[in-house]
């Protein structure tokens, strides 16, 4: 036993020096990064570099998941409440001045890759030719006008996204609403290797855009601090922000949250509200809340431990996710950051670069600092506020005739008489908005429709029409044109275009 002991001892000692050794070399790299920063730059790639620093030694630090299973606990009853709970205490008269404490934050870092396109994915036309950014305007002009209130919007960008965002942003100097922007935190990849950046020198264009990477948008709460925005809008009396996904259409403010969010049943006002709603199998993978150590924890499906991954997933067991739409005390921010006190996971999240390398980013979840606040809070939600675009499949359900468009919301038509959504699955040949766009003559009416496959190189005539189960697939090689005006019920299409009933 004794041997085993100083065995370990030694090996937990050597671990020490490789870490030591790795934190000071990384220093040294970084260092000689910031050398290369010119002097209007050096302030905020300093600051950058630092929150750097601090999450790569909590990386080195820790090891395997980061929950113990056996301690996860089911939520008690009264710490996620029902949407349908807070609705029923109503609005007061003084709506208004609730509404002027608001800010609305979205997180707008991210590229339209995924989807084929260049630039913000904020600027992908979704709707009538408008963008994910011309709708959240709508959405927040609608309110200011409705109730003569003054609810700004901030932008959370990427250095990705910058500056064609504020480009665009020109076009609504007009509208009635402020807007501002920060800019999130760019940190250096790392060789997966070495653990050493990947970057040689501060500039991130041309061939060193692969070196750098806004990491998650768990940094908001250090960039926002660090912008000095946080700040201003504690002083014109701003009290909460609601923070969300800006490809998420369903996250519009919701007057009966910011209600009891600002006058509490209980007279203890809650510092973070975190919105979940009911799991279908398409969000098997979303993070879910749970009771860890006496406090509200949301626990993603990197941090399970492998042999918990299958009851991780289970519908029943944990029958909630998170939206991401989360409303935040602002003084709760102020006084965490200051004292250095928001702790969330880390995610280490592995890339391969195009020339083949292989790198990984150190990123975090704005969610999972729940944790952290006092009286936290999740609501039970109903589905229709959480409608992501991720994909063109994402996108064909929100142009449909399944949403009306008013004011920049997006409901579901009333005519529908499921309150779910079909299961959409668009093949490769549909993965690009060009693509996809060139694909339907006309966006087919998918009022009736259950679930709808497409594979291959698939089109569709005007005024199609898609009701019940609808499979499309097209052989390697072939091509299949649905006509004008069919209306495809319950059908498998196949082939050389022979029509099945299904």
């Amino acid at each position: 036993d004794l041997s085993q002991a100083m065995s370990q001892a030694g090996s937990s000692q050597f671990q020490e020096v490789i870490r030591q050794e790795l934190e000071y070399s990384m220093k040294v790299e970084l260092d000689k990064i910031l050398a290369t920063a010119h002097s209007n730059e050096i302030e905020h790639t300093k600051k950058d570099l630092e929150g750097f620093k601090k999450l790569f030694h909590r990386f080195l630090q820790e090891k395997g998941p980061s929950v113990d299973w056996g301690k996860i606990q089911r939520p008690p009853e009264d710490s996620i409440q029902p949407y349908e709970k807070i609705k029923a205490r109503g609005l007061p008269d003084n709506i208004a001045s609730v509404l002027n404490k608001l800010v609305v934050v979205k997180l707008n870092g991210g590229l339209g890759t995924s989807m084929g396109c260049k630039g913000p994915k904020s600027l992908i036309g979704v709707r009538n030719e408008n963008t994910f950014l011309d709708l959240t305007v709508q959405q927040i002009e609608h309110l200011n006008k409705s109730y003569n209130t003054d609810v700004p919007l901030v932008l959370m960008n990427s250095f990705n996204t910058d500056d064609d965002t504020k480009k665009i942003l020109q076009k609504y100097s007009h509208s009635r609403v402020k807007i501002y922007t920060f800019n999130q935190s760019r940190y250096p990849r790392i060789n997966k290797e070495t653990l050493l950046p990947i970057a040689k020198d501060v500039s991130y264009s041309g061939e060193n855009t692969e070196c750098w990477y806004p990491p998650g948008h768990g940094d908001i709460y250090a960039s926002f601090y660090n912008s000095g925005l946080l700040d201003n809008l504690i002083a014109e009396g701003k009290e909460y922000i609601f923070v969300s996904n800006i490809d998420n259409l369903g996250a519009t403010v919701d007057l009966y949250i910011l209600n009891h969010l600002m006058n509490p049943p209980n007279g203890k006002r809650c510092e973070f509200v975190m919105e979940v709603t009911n799991k279908t199998r398409a969000d098997v993978k979303g993070g879910t809340l749970t009771q860890y150590e006496n406090k509200l924890r949301l626990v993603e499906i990197a941090q399970v431990p492998k042999a918990h991954v299958d009851e991780f997933k289970s519908v029943s067991k944990f029958k909630i996710f998170n939206t991401n739409n989360l409303w935040i005390a602002l003084s709760a921010i102020k006084r965490l950051q200051e004292k250095n006190a928001i702790d969330m996971e880390i995610i280490v999240n592995p890339k391969t670069l195009d020339g083949g390398l292989n790198v990984i980013q150190l990123e975090t979840a704005v969610g999972a600092a729940i944790k952290s606040f006092e009286n936290s809070l999740g609501i039970n939600v109903p589905r229709s506020r959480f409608l992501p675009v991720k994909t063109t499949s994402d996108l064909l359900l929100v142009m449909s005739n399944l949403y009306s468009l008013n004011a920049g919301s997006l409901t579901m038509s009333e005519k529908r008489e499921f309150p779910t959504v079909p299961l959409v699955k668009l093949g490769s040949s549909f993965t690009k908005v060009q693509d996809y766009l060139r694909r339907f003559e006309s966006i087919p009416d998918m009022l009736e429709l259950d679930h709808l496959t497409v594979s291959g190189d698939v089109t569709f005539g005007k005024n199609v029409s898609l009701k019940g189960t609808v499979i499309i697939i097209a052989n390697h090689g072939d091509r299949i044109d649905i006509p004008a005006g069919a209306v495809l019920e319950n059908k498998i299409v196949s082939g050389n275009l022979r029509i099945l009933d299904h």
